[in-house]
């Protein structure tokens, strides 16, 4: 492909002009686009030195409809021709949209898989030039993150993920002011492991505590260390640096792809609620103590079985127990009529659609403590 050849022998920060070529000389492309997502999820924002599209509503314009239906959206323009929005996305992670004026609406539709194998190959390589550049995560600014916020957006392994037997989305808020809350996933050919963690503290400082109990489980992990392990050797790690003074809690689950089995550790706070058959029903499971309050914690996993067409949502305190001005705790009632509203919404859609929920309980934009959902959708094998 020549776009993929042209793409590929790029300069990492010249990937627009790139594939601007290609769309320019092989389909007489008028102009071509590239939109990032947001922090937010709110907008699009175009890629510099192009400043002179616009700010795009997600959930409002043409190319934020592309962006929600992860497919090909044609749009008619003056003069005879269209613009064609296609989704940017690697392996289910959400990146933006790539927008091409082409003068002709004639043929346009047998020209949709072309152009959107283009934009997929182009997502793969914004992924590959982010070791190397910063064009595109300044593009993905709407304001300026707070120094904790860059730290955990850093930390994150990205924000959607999909695979044959499960759909992944997560988001945290304030997305430019985020703290201490975190989640963390990885997969083999047979196990999903999945952290969804709440740090205590405010700023840098729950910042740093939240990157040195990530990493710690992640080394742990990496050395093929089982989870319960996993836990108690972050625990210590976590203890040896402050001494019980901070601590930060975390569920943990690991799943084997094959039979929906998982091993689970719960070590504080957030919590999970099961979509299954109509029903939402909270998921508790025997609570130990989180990571870092005392030395040596020994932790045990325990059983847990997911079915095909579960829907699992994991929520952190700053969203089941924030208070509405009334002080009425969100709570679990008002949770469960939030899964249900999105039921129908893709994995990587739900955890955007229950924090503006939220926001309306809340009765303010800007919440005072982390918000963190991760929606897990299980399809099995």
């Amino acid at each position: 492909m020549t776009a993929e050849r042209a793409l590929r022998t790029a300069a990492p920060h010249e990937l627009l002009d790139a594939v601007r070529r290609v769309l320019v000389g092989e389909y007489g492309a008028r102009s071509v686009e590239l939109f990032m997502a947001d922090y937010g999820l709110t907008v699009l924002q175009p890629m510099a030195p192009s400043r002179t599209a616009e700010v795009l509503p997600v959930h409002n314009s043409p190319a934020g409809r592309a962006f929600g239906a992860q497919e090909p959206f044609v749009e008619d323009v003056d003069g005879g021709a269209v613009r064609v929005h296609l989704p940017v996305t690697v392996r289910g992670d959400r990146l933006g949209v790539l927008s091409v004026t082409l003068p002709d609406a004639d043929g346009v539709r047998d020209l949709l898989g072309e152009l959107a194998d283009i934009a997929e190959v182009l997502g793969h390589e914004v992924v590959v030039a982010e070791r190397d550049t910063d064009v595109y995560l300044q593009a993905r600014r709407k304001d300026r993150l707070t120094l904790a916020a860059e730290m955990q957006w850093q930390l994150l392994p990205g924000r959607s993920c999909s695979r044959p037997e499960y759909e992944l989305g997560a988001q945290l808020e304030p997305a430019y002011a985020i703290h201490g809350d975190n989640f963390d996933w990885s997969a083999t050919a047979d196990h999903l492991t999945l952290y969804v963690t709440n740090g205590m503290g405010e700023g840098i400082e729950a910042s740093l505590l939240t990157n040195l109990a990530i990493n710690a489980l992640r080394n742990a992990r990496r050395a093929g260390i089982a989870i319960d392990d996993q836990a108690a050797l972050a625990d210590q790690a976590v203890y040896a640096h402050y001494r019980g003074r901070c601590y930060l809690s975390v569920l943990m689950f690991d799943f084997e792809l094959a039979s929906g089995r998982a091993k689970v550790v719960d070590a504080g706070s957030p919590q999970l609620l099961r979509l299954r058959d109509g029903v939402v029903e909270r998921v508790t499971f025997e609570a130990q103590l989180p990571l870092g309050m005392f030395e040596e914690t020994d932790y045990v996993a325990q059983e847990f079985r997911v079915e095909p067409g579960d829907r699992l949502v994991f929520v952190s305190d700053g969203v089941y127990a924030v208070a509405s001005p009334r002080g009425e705790a969100y709570g679990d009632a008002a949770l469960a009529r939030a899964i249900m509203s999105t039921r129908l919404l893709p994995a990587a859609e739900v955890p955007r659609a229950i924090l503006r929920e939220l926001t309306g309980h809340r009765g303010q934009s800007v919440p005072k403590d982390d918000a963190l959902v991760v929606c897990l959708d299980w399809h099995g094998r």
